[in-house]
């Protein structure tokens, strides 16, 4: 995502003069009926169908776009202090380091707070069947008691991974409600899917 806002999804990166993903966007619902999407997206070296393949933008990241095209939502995408490697070896091996030490990396682009939204979409890959750790970061920094927290994850093989029982586990109070998971070899067609899930959680604009 660029800065500037996209349909009715106003974004939020750490580059250039993006908007805080708190900013008031041209149709504002009222406090507590507002969509806070928080996403980590790397792109580079990733798997492809057994191999691997280059990418210039995350596969997370084009499916936060798709999201962005049909619900009215704040966008924010999640940076770490310390970037993750565009190589596939290198940053499987620090995942690895990070899930066995349970770590919390830190954010570069934190938001100062989420209390006008009701509903958060958790946007992420599933890396060893989990989220990245900074995803773990994100959920405990933030109250999200009498929120609906969303799972949208990008994958290999592993869906929505533990992603359900982790952000129940870090999001106390919260409802964690129904999920989306997309291969990532498939995210760029996912479109019909996402429209569908988007009406079945009663986000999608008519």
């Amino acid at each position: 995502m660029t800065g500037v806002q996209i349909t009715s999804c106003s974004t939020s990166q750490s580059s250039g003069a993006a908007p805080e993903a708190g900013e008031r966007s041209a149709a504002t619902p009222s406090p507590g009926t507002r969509v806070l999407l928080a996403y980590f997206s790397r792109p580079g070296e990733n798997y492809f169908n057994g191999g691997r393949t280059d990418l210039k933008i995350g596969n997370t990241e084009v499916l936060a776009r798709m999201i962005g095209e049909h619900i009215e939502c704040d966008a924010h995408r999640i940076e770490a202090v310390d970037p993750y490697s565009d190589d596939y070896d290198e940053t499987v091996a620090r995942n690895v380091r990070e899930q066995d030490a349970d770590a919390r990396p830190a954010i570069a682009n934190p938001l100062s707070g989420i209390d006008r939204y009701g509903v958060v979409l958790l946007g992420s890959p599933i890396w060893n069947v989990r989220a990245p750790m900074i995803m773990s970061t994100f959920a405990q920094r933030h109250d999200l008691r009498g929120k609906t927290v969303h799972p949208v994850t990008t994958h290999a093989m592993s869906g929505l991974g533990t992603t359900e029982r982790d952000y129940a586990a870090l999001c106390p109070g919260a409802t964690i409600g129904e999920g989306l998971a997309v291969r990532g070899e498939e995210v760029r067609q996912a479109d019909a899917t996402v429209r569908s899930w988007l009406r079945r959680i009663g986000a999608l604009r008519d």
